[in-house]
């Protein structure tokens, strides 16, 4: 997948993007992103900047500078972490590429008086994919009742998450940030979860389901993540279904400060999707791809549940999407 997207190579000739180290240092991200220059700026969320990264052959790389708020274990431990979630390859997953971890000093203010402090610059390289993220795609009006683009992103996002939360060796990983801007489409309309694995760099003690360092984007945290720091599968299952309905709906969850959980969003649709809107916004659909519609929708309302208790699992949600055991829902 890499190579369908970075430009195709001969097995007996590798591309120079191939023969990247799993560790690189910070002066080499500095080259490729113009020092992180604004203009080479793609993206920002709760985690940090990402730049586009060019190689002296052209080819291009996805840079990730973490945030300086951002906690992460320092040196070899976040090392030790990334290089593991180097090994994660899926088609509907990012590939992480390289990392870097370098300490330097710094001058900060610090109760009236100036200190001089080891700062850690923590980086993550990733493919680069060169059509767009989910956010953009659903941007686009005109896209809106393409259900069969729709539904191949839907199942392609269910099947990565899948992988994340069963099918490594390494261990589950719980994304904790899943939206449209983290789920990346490749030319061919397939999707890819972006930024995955964040969550293992930031606390490495397996056995802790709390933290007190809750980020993400409002509207896709699942309560009790947002509210408790509480964290499990189910809060991907809750993110999950946020975008299942979007992609489906349209519709755009526009949170607030008093709704981060995105509440109000999930009771409209929930009020305002009945059958017979459903066939009124997908008017060309027969009706075996219009129960798919409604499928979704149903399958989106329960994994956004208050109770995560009631959510389903990403391998019951599978069963159901690529499996096509959702006739009874009719």
């Amino acid at each position: 997948m890499v190579a369908e997207v970075m430009g195709a190579s001969s097995e007996s000739e590798p591309t120079l993007l191939s023969t990247l180290p799993n560790e690189v240092p910070l002066d080499f991200l500095r080259e490729i992103t113009s020092d992180f220059s604004d203009e080479r700026r793609l993206s920002e969320d709760a985690f940090g900047t990402v730049y586009k990264g060019v190689l002296r052959n052209g080819q291009l790389v996805a840079v990730k500078k973490l945030a300086a708020y951002v906690q992460v274990p320092a040196g070899k431990r976040f090392l030790n972490a990334a290089t593991n979630l180097m090994a994660v390859q899926h088609d509907n997953i990012v590939k992480l590429l390289s990392c870097c971890s370098e300490s330097k000093k710094k001058v900060v203010e610090e109760k009236g008086r100036f200190v001089l402090v080891d700062m850690d610059e923590c980086v993550l390289c990733y493919e680069f994919l060169h059509k767009e993220s989910l956010h953009d795609y659903l941007s686009d009006s005109t896209r809106k009742t393409d259900w069969d683009t729709n539904f191949k992103i839907i199942k392609g996002i269910c099947q990565g998450l899948s992988f994340l939360h069963e099918g490594m060796m390494l261990g589950r990983i719980v994304h904790l940030d899943l939206h449209p801007a983290n789920i990346l489409l490749d030319n061919n309309m397939v999707p890819k979860i972006a930024n995955f694995g964040l969550s293992q760099l930031f606390d490495t003690d397996k056995s802790r389901t709390y933290t007190m360092n809750v980020m993400g984007l409002k509207g896709y945290m699942a309560p009790e993540y947002l509210y408790r720091g509480e964290i499990s599968p189910q809060c991907d299952i809750y993110s999950l279904g946020v975008v299942i309905i979007e992609i489906t709906t349209g519709e755009k969850n526009c949170s607030n400060d008093k709704d981060m959980a995105g509440r109000n969003f999930i009771d409209r649709i929930r009020q305002t999707w009945t059958d017979d809107h459903i066939a009124s916004m997908y008017p060309l659909l027969r009706a075996d791809r219009l129960v798919e519609v409604k499928a979704c929708i149903h399958i989106g309302l329960e994994c956004v549940d208050v109770n995560q208790k009631e959510r389903p699992s990403i391998a019951d949600i599978v069963d159901k999407l690529i499996n096509g055991k959702f006739a009874v829902q009719a």
